[in-house]
Formats: C-alpha cells, structure tokens, sequence
C-alpha cells in the first residue's frame, strides 16, 4: 500500500506565513513603485516610472553611495570585534557566563539602548565628563551627530548578530588542528590564517549577513545621533512615506535597497565558496603545509 506524502501538509502554514507576511507586502511595495503619486499622497492607478527615474538624482546617489560605506564600515568593525570575542568564548570554560553577557542588552529595549549612548557621547555625558576630569579637554567635545557616532552605536547594536554565529562556528573546531599547524612550524597567525578561518567560513558568511543587512536598511540610529551628513537610505524612506507621502518613490527606493543587500549577499555567498577537498589538499601541498604522502592521504579521504 502506498504510503500518502503528508510534506506538502506540514509545509502548508509554512507556506502561509510566508505569502501573507513577506511575499504579499513584497508584492504591493514593487506594484505601488510603479504607480503614479497621488494628488494629496498615496497612489492614483496610473501606470508611471517616474519614482524609478527619481533614483538617478544626484541627492538620492549620494545618499546611497553613503549608505553602502557606513554598512561596509559597521560590519567591516563588527566582524573583527566578533571574531576574537567568539573565539575567547568558545575557549571559555565559563561560557554560559559569557554568553549571558553578550544576550543581556537584548533585553533592553532598543531604543533605550541608543538613548544610552546618547547620554555617553552627549556635550554633557559621560565622555566628556569623564575628558574634562581628567583634564584632556576644556571644552565639549561633539562626539555625536556624525557619521561616526552612528558607526559606533551600529556596531555595539549589531555585535551580538556576529558573535553568536561565529561562537557557535568556533565551538564545533578541532583546536588540535591548531596545535599541528604549530608542530608544523606554522605561526600563530599563520595557523588562524590558513588553518582556522577557512574552517569557520560558514560562521563568517552568517555574521556578515546578519550584520550587513539590517544595517544598510538602518533608520532609528542615523536618525537620533547622525546628523545632516548622516543621512541613509532607511531616513529617506521614513521621510517619502510620513512627511511628503511620495508612496511610489519610498517603495522604488525600498526595492532599491532590497536588491542591492540580496545582490551584495549573494555575490558575498558566491564569492565565499569552499573550493573542492583536493584543491585545498593542493594548495596546502603548495604551501608546504603537508607533505605528498598527506596530501594523498587526504585527498583519498576527501579531508579539506
């Protein structure tokens, strides 16, 4: 007796979720960017490309080219903060303590978080306070409302997304590795080079991903404590839809900044790929990491 398939049933709320809560509001943002503007905001049903040929305008490129930079940067820090952060946990023998640590500000609310900051980086907060006192500075010094303030204040938010995923990466590595590398007569740094970052890739790409795309979509931190030359993407949206209700051109600049994160993740995951066992067996031959016999040896196995 056949047996019934019973996949497609336990899929189905899957599936619905999916549709009402990601591909329907997806659906409506890429129909609204291609209609015309209303006449006191919203959309009239009128076919029409002009919030589409609005993206070409010199303000809105500055905008983006700045936005790419500030996310590029953010991650580019967050990534290497994570990395010996999730490294020092995994070789914790108190790492319940030490992730507690690390989830704790996620029981804060997020603003809360960024009003904190406010008052570190404040002409009166802490900083300056702490500057004054010790007699460095006389005056205030503006720490906020630039572009640097809000690079800061996304890597501390942020953080949290990278190292989880690259502990959890960390945790599952043979260290002995590690410690034939250096038998091998392979550095310190040479061994975390070629020994130990290509084994924990996929816990790279994760982290990159989860910090690279919410950032480049940022709203709430440019907002409080970037200023004028602060301004991303996520503002200008916020702006089309609340103050001028230009629905058609926030959604052309919405699928805008959704294209470019899924082409920029995408090329990232391209460009990530581990290459094929005795590739790496060869280069490792190469390099003189393994001798010949090893290198069969592994190759045979199918060791990368």
């Amino acid at each position: 007796m056949r047996q019934r398939n019973f996949g497609p049933i336990y899929a189905l709320p899957q599936g619905l979720w999916l549709t009402v809560f990601f591909a329907a509001p997806l659906g409506i943002i890429v129909a609204y960017s291609f209609l015309a503007k209303g006449l006191y905001g919203g959309v009239v049903p009128q076919f029409s490309l002009a919030a589409w040929h609005t993206l070409g305008s010199p303000i809105l490129l500055s905008v983006a080219l700045r936005t790419l930079i500030v996310s590029i940067v953010a991650t580019a820090i967050t990534i290497l903060i994570a990395l010996p952060a999730g490294y020092s946990i995994a070789r914790s023998r108190n790492q319940p303590m030490r992730l507690f640590l690390i989830i704790v500000p996620f029981w804060t609310n997020f603003l809360v978080r960024v009003y904190a900051w406010i008052s570190i980086l404040g002409a009166e907060g802490f900083l300056n306070d702490l500057l004054r006192a010790i007699g460095i500075i006389d005056s205030p010094v503006q720490f906020l409302y630039n572009q640097t303030a809000v690079v800061v204040v996304l890597v501390y938010m942020y953080l949290p997304y990278a190292i989880l995923p690259l502990f959890s990466t960390i945790d599952k590595f043979d260290f002995t590795l590690l410690e034939a590398a250096r038998d091998l007569g392979a550095s310190k740094f040479d061994a975390i080079v070629r020994v130990l970052l290509p084994n924990i890739k996929g816990g790279i790409v994760t982290a990159v991903l989860f910090t690279f795309i919410p950032i480049f979509g940022a709203y709430a931190v440019p907002l409080l404590v970037g200023g004028k030359d602060s301004y991303m993407l996520g503002n200008i949206i916020a702006d089309q839809v609340t103050k001028t209700r230009n629905w058609p051109l926030a959604s052309s600049i919405s699928m805008a900044v959704t294209l470019i994160a899924a082409l920029g993740s995408l090329a990232f995951l391209w460009g990530s790929r581990r290459p094929s066992p005795a590739l790496v067996v060869d280069s490792a031959e190469d390099q003189g990491l393994v001798g010949p016999d090893t290198a069969n040896a592994g190759s045979r196995r199918g060791i990368s």
